[in-house]
């Protein structure tokens, strides 16, 4: 394998790519504690906890992303982590605040769906209940 100055970076969630570019560098959390990943680092894959990954791209700018539970790969120049949820913030504090309102309204659209699911299945052992009752 040659020697490289940066490396590929794609982040996807469910249901889009968040990002995807050059990267110097990146830093993340795993199961076992903070790491970081340079263009020649070793090939693995792991486990992250909900943390901040950030990544430095090959212009220098530092991206900060909140990320839920989720898992990275690293295999040649190529770096691609996969996300239950996530969002990106210019800063660390804008982050945090995007993370607690994004995150929280997610968390609540979800309680909405299951809610929705609960008594849709109710409805459905209801029905079912019914046509078993011999009818008159």
């Amino acid at each position: 394998m040659s020697m490289a100055s940066d490396m590929h970076v794609i982040l996807r969630l469910p249901t889009r790519t968040l990002f995807e570019g050059r990267a110097l560098r990146l830093r993340a959390v795993a199961p076992t504690g903070a790491f970081g990943i340079l263009p020649n680092h070793v090939d693995f894959v792991t486990a992250l906890v909900p943390s901040v990954l950030t990544v430095q791209t090959v212009d220098g700018v530092e991206r900060f992303f909140g990320l839920d539970e989720g898992v990275l790969l690293k295999k040649g120049h190529e770096v691609s982590v996969s996300a239950l949820r996530g969002v990106l913030g210019d800063d660390l504090l804008s982050l945090q605040q995007t993370v607690e309102s994004t995150f929280v309204q997610m968390d609540e659209e979800e309680r909405q769906a299951r809610a929705a699911l609960s008594r849709l299945e109710a409805d459905m052992v209801r029905r079912f209940a019914d046509l078993q009752r011999p009818q008159p």
